[in-house]
């Protein structure tokens, strides 16, 4: 192995660094009991920190993970299993989804990797675009 680190991963569109740290920090807080709506600064700070540490240090194997815990949130909000904000919830897999989509243009596994994570985002995304029956936020 030549000792450089493939960055590849790192090619995609900005819309993760830019969205998901808002919106994984209002899905948190909400499974946390807090209200729908905006999350605390400082949650929303903590989630950007770590965003920005995975970007510049992390591995393609640390993001596709992140993403994967992600996913796990957003789909358990659009299960019903899990209490979260929607909105937030549609925005967060409505960028996994599409990291996960171009991930086909990229060398390495990551595409294949993430086949299931997809299956399962479309679902949840499909789900969180439906209008809810009660008109409550979950």
């Amino acid at each position: 192995m030549s000792g450089r680190r493939r960055l590849d991963w790192l090619g995609l569109t900005p819309e993760p660094e830019r969205e998901l740290p808002t919106a994984v920090a209002a899905l948190r807080a909400s499974s946390h009991g807090a209200s729908a709506g905006p999350p605390p600064d400082d949650l929303t700070a903590r989630e950007r920190r770590r965003v920005e540490r995975l970007i510049l240090r992390g591995s393609r194997h640390g993001w596709l993970r992140y993403l994967a815990e992600v996913t796990d949130l957003v789909t358990g909000v659009a299960a019903g299993s899990r209490a979260g904000d929607r909105a937030a919830a549609l925005l967060a897999g409505e960028v996994v989804l599409d990291h996960h989509r171009m991930l086909i243009g990229l060398p390495g596994p990551g595409y294949s990797r993430t086949a299931q994570d997809r299956t399962a985002l479309e679902r949840a995304v499909r789900t969180l675009r439906a209008p809810t029956t009660t008109g409550a936020v979950r």
